[in-house]
């Protein structure tokens, strides 16, 4: 039986805790959860420090690194070492998609009651692509996420059906639980001349903005052709592009052989990303390949911002509808360009009025932080009721 006198103790079990969505919207629990009901320790599959590691040490978890996921064995005795050391936990949450099969499968063999999976993608149509022996793979996978998953959490209705399968919503087990985000930093003075400054933009340009890893579900290179149709059409356009990741180096040779080159800014990965939406942006577009629901695209609309997405984001990212503009990457970069440089003459929505909306929406972290409370504690058989505690929205 357990004791509701002690904290729920929680194993996050992510690939790193780097400046993504996902773990970005985890921080935001951990920075509001009362740690006298809930205690939360994260295990990473890297030794390489990462963004939050400081930050979730000082505010009293712990990170463990557990290697070798692609060797199962060795993971397997990682994996139990460290619940053995550091445990009891009473919930792993596993937001690794397939291979949470896996995760949740060597829990329920460490006697850990909650077992929860999160889908934060969607790439079902890639992985009916890939080769026999990775089919099934994911087929093992699914089959072990049914089976020991006592639940499951999705960030959009897609990822769920991407993890838990196209009927998913008859299992009670399976939820969409949207991320979320603290709407603090969007409430702030921004000025616009100090943030371009900082990066050599002029006061008049035109910013097209984008937030995301490097990588190839994110789409630069298309990204860079439509930037090259765009800044070839107004010589006041300029692309300024967010963050870091694997195909970084790549994509800034590209940029650097364009015509338009000096008007391509790279900042690096940051902490402001408010402050650069609301500073330097004018509009924001995503062209990726696949998402499950990208929360840079919430916090593009807090600021304020038009975004022009590709068609496979799910609308469930569409809270504030007159800033929304979604395209299909079928269509050329020109197209992309057209309806990017499109939002120079259209009339916009208060940035008070898009970020009222958020407020009110599933995507304020105040309004999500009791229903993940509520989830931990069913899933561990707690009594709900001592975990829900008043928070007032902040205004």
């Amino acid at each position: 039986m357990p004791d509701d006198r002690k904290p729920i103790r929680i194993l996050h079990v992510v690939g790193g805790m780097g400046r993504g969505g996902a773990e970005m919207w985890l921080m935001h629990m951990l920075r509001r959860m009362d740690p006298a009901l809930f205690h939360m320790d994260f295990l990473v599959h890297t030794e390489e420090p990462r963004a939050f590691d400081d930050e979730i040490r000082a505010l009293g978890s712990l990170v463990h690194p557990c290697m070798h996921p692609r060797q199962p064995f060795d993971y397997a005795q990682n994996f139990h070492r460290i619940v053995r050391e550091h445990g009891p936990y009473e919930v792993v949450h596993s937001a690794v998609h397939h291979f949470s099969g896996y995760v949740l499968r060597l829990a329920a063999q460490c006697g850990i009651p909650g077992r929860i999976a999160h889908s934060h993608n969607t790439s079902s149509g890639m992985d009916r692509s890939e080769r026999f022996a990775r089919r099934m793979y994911l087929r093992v996978m699914e089959r072990w996420v049914r089976q020991y998953a006592t639940a499951g959490l999705a960030c959009s209705s897609p990822a769920a059906a991407a993890l838990f399968g196209d009927n998913w919503i008859e299992d009670p087990r399976w939820e969409v639980h949207y991320p979320s985000t603290d709407l603090a930093p969007f409430r702030a003075r921004i000025s616009s001349g100090e943030v371009r400054d900082e990066f050599g933009i002029p006061d008049n340009a035109f910013v097209i903005g984008h937030v995301g890893r490097f990588d190839h579900q994110k789409n630069h290179r298309f990204l860079i052709r439509l930037a090259n149709e765009a800044l070839a059409r107004d010589s006041n356009a300029w692309l300024l592009l967010i963050g870091d990741g694997p195909l970084r180096a790549e994509i800034m040779e590209s940029a650097s052989q364009s015509a338009y080159g000096e008007r391509i800014v790279f900042t690096g990965p940051r902490s402001d990303v408010p402050r650069l939406m609301m500073g330097a942006m004018n509009v924001l577009t995503m062209p990726s390949l696949h998402e499950g629901l990208p929360l840079v695209l919430v916090e593009a609309q807090a600021a304020g911002l038009p975004i022009v997405i590709s068609d496979v984001i799910t609308a469930e990212a569409g809270v504030v509808k007159p800033l929304v503009m979604r395209l299909s990457l079928s269509e050329a970069a020109g197209k992309w360009a057209e309806a990017i440089l499109s939002w120079k003459d259209r009339t916009r929505l208060p940035r008070a009025e898009a970020l009222a909306e958020i407020t009110a929406s599933p995507f304020n972290v105040e309004n999500a932080v009791a229903d993940l409370e509520q989830v931990y504690a069913r899933s561990c058989g707690r009594d709900s009721s001592r975990t829900s505690h008043s928070r007032s929205l902040v205004s």
